[in-house]
């Protein structure tokens, strides 16, 4: 059995054991028979691996041990925003000839989510890609084609979607385990990337990822994503529906459950917050800059009385002014063009007088640039001609259409923008007045959930079912809103919700409407399993942690700051900010058990969200990411505001923490740009820590090195560094200390919990010099090389971990490591190394 008491043999044997105990209904299951925990088990101890990460999502709660999730990116390294992959100075951890090396690890682990965007989400100059586990190449093959689908199963929609798809980004999330090391390699600089990774402590179960596997139950289960449960079904589960009838400041309880088990399923069917659609158009557009223009012909009526020109463009761009000339002749101004807010279509005309127009079957139009704050873009133009006191549409220019294009006759000059945008159109008076009303019952109703007498669950209704903004379309992997439901929107979550004891769910209205319509289904199944899970600490009660409000210059906006034992697997983010959307450029960061150097650092809102462009494809829903809602003030967003909702999910790349984590994102290039934020974020926890710091080395330190024996043939002078750690940008973590470089072997002992289950060794070192890689033996057993690819030269300090697993370290009050530096790498660097000792949940 593992950890949990759980039979092996995989989900199968699970539901068979679960169907035995089960007598049903929500008051679950008759005594039983205590069932034994098992010896350690190392391989479930990771949770989940693989394809087995979503075919097992029952087992979403479990906190793995002996597991980090890490990120590779573009970020940029000097702490700004300049360089998070604009001009690829960052991309690159180094350079071979077979190109942009953008990953690498040794040991063993699992590429979780990789992520790229260039050139307004084409990522063909990028070229092709590769990637090699255990010293294979299991990917081989030009990037646009892969996220394209063309290489096939399961390297198909959604695991992997383009830009088209995901508005603006590329993404591929196939999990992709292996059992010694990992290389991810494009031809060319990528420019901006995320690779986000599991490492774990050791290779017991894990099989290294057969790309000839096309794992179809998973690509089915995700394809319906939003719609079904994709959870293994627990036998005697039981359904409490509820008529929803709350005034104003009331609360009305759901569901309850008074036995142990799990909530498998939340479901709300809400007529009040209807659906509010406006219309939206996809269009391509060019721009182009000082002292340039545009020039084509148009049809028109020869009859015509005078022409009306119409310019379709994009009014994230304010103030732009161009020149209009009719065959040469001047005959209006273009703008100036108000800024409207990414999101939206703006539309202009001018109206070109008869006497340029008059007797002609064809003109010839000339735009000529006059101001801007960027540029002036141009997406369509439409000619209507009047004749005898109407109008008639008698020609439509498609920029970007080669076809219309060349019928046309279309040139540009001074280019130096082309691209797509998917835009909205302004609402009525009528939809805005609906959309409000909505509005108001999705941020003020609050769901409530409590497990074994602690709430858990307190988050605004739409936010937690991934629509903080307004009601629209979601399929996440987890919950999902169909907005067009037959008598209203219907919002479901699947989380999986375990708890030991009891559990009651509610429904609060803080909003100023009273719900007088619609109904609440709860679903519960017993499973003393799930039980044991919880209340011996192997697993976590589901939490969503939200706040809202303003943000605070300098400051980034916590998704989760807490600690305890955890792990981090998503979050709905609802933002409100500048019409000219620049709080989307905050990068997110990820700190965990204390470390100064972040594990997860950005390189942009949208890319985080694993978009980019700001969504210049407008408002999408996949299982794993989603810009559902995009609202400008003509489609419901307050006056000279932008309104974004986004959300990630993060499942084979959740977050573990043992002791605490912190997990923000900064709102403009460096927390300098004011938004109103609120956010929920998903994940499962316990309040105890499961990891303490047992020992500490100072290097250069004579007493220090002394006790714990601390020796080298040729430790490198002790010489002294004042810098700082990556992070934060405008308030960066600055240390002053003593550090060592050595290319001769060393050799210490650190305390360790005797009752460990594994341990963490954490080093501090000068990462000026990248690539620093030594061989590492524990109490004489030959481990995995520990490899540090990353270096910055500007933020020097490094808080780096190498994961001890408990086959080397349990029941041992102290362990001796020596580290053997590689003869082609540079020297070692280290100021400190610290003892993080691990115990098990319970």
């Amino acid at each position: 059995m593992d950890r949990h008491g759980r039979i092996r043999g995989g989900t199968a044997a699970l539901l068979a054991v679960v169907t035995a105990l089960a007598t049903g209904g929500l008051a679950a299951a008759a005594p039983e028979a205590p069932e034994p925990r098992g010896g350690p088990d190392r391989a479930a101890a990771k949770g989940p691996v693989g394809w087995d990460t979503y075919r097992q999502l029952d087992r979403l709660s479990d906190l793995p041990a002996g597991v980090h999730t890490k990120q590779f990116s573009s970020f940029d390294r000097t702490g700004g925003n300049a360089h998070d992959g604009f001009d690829g100075k960052y991309s690159c951890l180094r350079t071979t000839p077979a190109g942009c090396v953008i990953a690498e690890q040794a040991g063993a682990g699992e590429i979780g989510a990789i992520w790229f965007t260039r050139d307004e989400g084409d990522v063909s100059r990028t070229g092709r890609i590769t990637v090699e586990l255990d010293g294979e190449k299991v990917v081989d093959a030009t990037l646009q084609d892969l996220v394209d689908g063309k290489l096939g199963a399961p390297f198909v929609s959604p695991l992997v979607a383009n830009a088209d798809q995901t508005s603006g980004g590329v993404v591929i999330e196939v999990p992709m385990p292996y059992r010694e090391s990992m290389r991810i390699t494009t031809e060319h600089n990528p420019l901006f990337h995320h690779v986000s990774y599991r490492t774990f402590a050791d290779a017991e179960g894990v099989t290294t990822f057969d790309p000839d596997d096309p794992a179809a139950d998973v690509v089915a289960a995700l394809r319906a994503a939003g719609t079904a449960d994709p959870k293994p079904v627990v036998p005697g589960a039981r359904t409490q529906r509820t008529g929803l009838s709350l005034a104003p400041g009331a609360s009305q309880t759901l569901a309850r459950a008074d036995r142990p088990g799990l909530l498998t399923e939340l479901r709300l069917k809400l007529p009040q917050a209807p659906y509010v659609q406006p219309r939206s158009e996809t269009d391509d557009g060019r721009a182009y800059g000082a002292g340039g223009g545009s020039e084509f012909t148009l049809a028109i009526d020869p009859g015509n009385e005078g022409v009306r020109l119409t310019r379709r463009y994009d009014p994230i761009i304010a103030n732009q002014v161009a020149t209009v000339y009719v065959d040469g002749r001047e005959a209006g101004t273009w703008g100036p063009t108000p800024q409207a807010g990414g999101g939206l279509w703006g539309e202009d005309s001018v109206e070109l007088p008869a006497e340029l127009t008059a007797g002609k079957s064809e003109i010839t139009v000339r735009n000529a640039f006059v101001s801007s704050d960027l540029d002036v873009n141009e997406f369509t133009y439409w000619a209507d001609s009047r004749v005898g006191g109407e109008t008639r549409r008698t020609d439509t220019m498609d920029v970007g259409d080669a076809a219309s294009e060349t019928a046309h006759g279309y040139a540009i000059t001074a280019p130096n923008w082309h691209g797509v945008r998917t835009y909205d159109y302004p609402l009525g008076d009528g939809e805005r007045a609906e959309l409000a009303a909505a509005q108001d019952v999705l941020r003020g109703l609050r769901l409530r959930a409590t497990f074994d007498g602690e709430r858990t669950v307190d988050a605004p209704l739409g936010e937690f079912f991934g629509s903080g903004h307004a009601t629209a379309p979601v399929r996440a992997l987890m919950y999902g809103i169909d907005a067009e439901a037959a008598g209203g929107p219907v919002l479901t979550s699947w989380w999986p919700m375990p708890f030991a004891r009891n559990a009651k769910v509610e429904l609060y209205n803080g909003s100023g409407t009273a719900v007088t319509s619609g109904t609440a289904e709860v679903t519960a199944a017993p499973s003393r399993t799930h039980a044991q899970a919880v209340a011996s600490g192997d697993a976590g009660r589901f939490r969503a942690t939200s706040h809202a409000g303003p943000t605070v210059p300098g400051e980034s906006w916590d998704f989760l700051a807490t600690a305890g034992t955890g792990k981090f697997t998503g979050v709905t983010h609802t933002m409100t900010g500048e019409l000219n959307r620049n709080y989307l450029e905050g990068d997110e960061r990820v700190y965990v058990d204390g470390a100064r150097t972040p594990q997860i650092h950005g390189t942009g809102t949208e890319d985080f969200y694993q978009s980019g462009w700001y969504f210049n494809r407008g408002t999408y829903a996949q299982p794993f990411n989603g810009n559902p809602a995009h609202l400008g003030p003509p489609t419901g967003c307050a006056a000279d505001r932008d309104c974004t909702g986004t959300y990630r999910l993060m499942i084979h790349d959740a977050v573990p923490f043992t002791q605490a984590i912190d997990f923000d994102i900064e709102h403009g290039f460096v927390n300098d740009k004011q938004a109103d934020y609120s956010s929920t974020a998903y994940w499962y926890g316990e309040k105890k820590a499961t990891g303490a710091k047992t020992d500490t080395l100072d290097v250069g330190d004579p007493e220090s090195e002394e006790a714990h024996g601390y020796t080298s043939d040729a430790p490198g002078d002790v010489t002294g560094l004042d810098s700082v750690f990556e992070g934060d940008a405008q308030k960066p973590l600055r240390l002053t200390a003593d550090v060592r470089a050595t290319t001769a072997p060393v050799s210490f002992t650190l305390r360790v919990d005797r009752g460990n289950a594994g341990v963490e060794l954490r080093r501090t070192s000068d990462q000026a010099a990248p690539y620093q890689r030594a061989a590492v033996r524990v109490d004489g057993k030959r481990l995995p090389d520990w490899l540090q690819p990353l270096g910055n030269a500007e933020r020097r300090w490094l808080d780096d971990t190498y994961q001890i697993p408990a086959s080397v370290t349990a029941g041992k009050r102290e362990i001796t490591v020596t580290l053997t530096p590689a003869a082609d790498a540079p020297p070692w660097s280290a100021e400190s190394y610290e003892a993080h000792s691990l115990r098990d949940g319970g």
